[in-house]
């Protein structure tokens, strides 16, 4: 499927901290948004910012087609994450979007989110895109801590939401995969969408397999150029290399090589 992809300067609308390591932002175009869909990507500039010399690549949080907007949530990693984090309402942010493709539609109703960490980002309008499909599905979220869990009214909206920590301060103890809901004979979904570390998709993606569970994971590599120029977001699957900016970054676990 070919996605229409525009380059333009979007207005800040609002930019707030969700906890010491995230921040979402709100951003207004100046025209009617593309067609955009849940697993899809911006690249942004990052102006002022001198050893930032790349765009960097985001996932597309939520979508507010009637207003023209649409959110990112960003995890503080570096310099340039840090001066996006400061932008506030009023100022410009040059993007490309909607980059890559997205997660299917499922053919079922039982469907399992499973986000970690920053992974949780294409999660909130992939629920989004499945209410609007009739489709509510079961949300497991993974954080470090209970500091770091937010937006889980947000997501409550969409599905059944439920939680892990890794000192057991909110929610079920341990990572996602430790969460009782795996620990069933027979898991009660049909489909499974995940995206966070490579570590949790692996595990998840071993649980899908083992219970045959079609499975879709959204990859985070590095990406430069994010259009499929620079070749250096390759993953290996069952075509060869294949450039997770362009075929990807949502792939189904069974495709890959990892």
């Amino acid at each position: 499927m070919t996605f229409q992809k525009v380059v333009q300067v979007l207005t800040v609308v609002n930019n707030f901290r969700l906890n010491s390591r995230h921040f979402i932002i709100d951003l207004h175009a100046p025209s009617p948004l593309p067609n955009i869909l849940p697993g899809q990507f911006a690249q942004v500039l990052v102006d002022d910012s001198p050893s930032t010399f790349l765009r960097r690549p985001f996932s597309i949080h939520s979508v507010d087609f009637g207003n023209n907007t649409f959110r990112l949530l960003i995890q503080i990693k570096g310099e340039g994450t840090r001066h996006l984090s400061k932008l506030k309402p009023g100022d410009s942010l040059d993007a490309i979007y909607p980059l890559g493709n997205a997660f299917s539609l499922p053919l079922t109703k039982d469907v399992l989110l499973v986000g970690g960490g920053c992974g949780v980002a294409p999660l909130l309008f992939l629920s989004q895109f499945l209410n609007q499909n009739y489709v509510r599905p079961t949300i497991l979220v993974g954080f470090r801590t209970k500091e770091e869990v937010s937006e889980i009214e947000a997501y409550e909206k969409y599905g059944n939401v439920l939680i892990t920590t890794d000192d057991g301060t909110e929610g079920e103890k341990g990572l996602v995969v430790d969460h009782s809901i795996f620990q069933k004979e027979r898991l009660p979904f049909k489909k499974i969408y995940c995206c966070g570390p490579d570590a949790m998709m692996k595990a998840v993606a071993k649980i899908a397999r083992m219970h045959r569970i079609d499975c879709e994971v959204s990859l985070e590599n590095t990406m430069a150029c994010g259009f499929g120029v620079c070749l250096c977001c390759i993953t290996p699957t069952d075509k060869g290399n294949e450039r997770v900016c362009v075929e990807g970054p949502v792939f189904n676990e069974s495709r890959l090589r990892w």
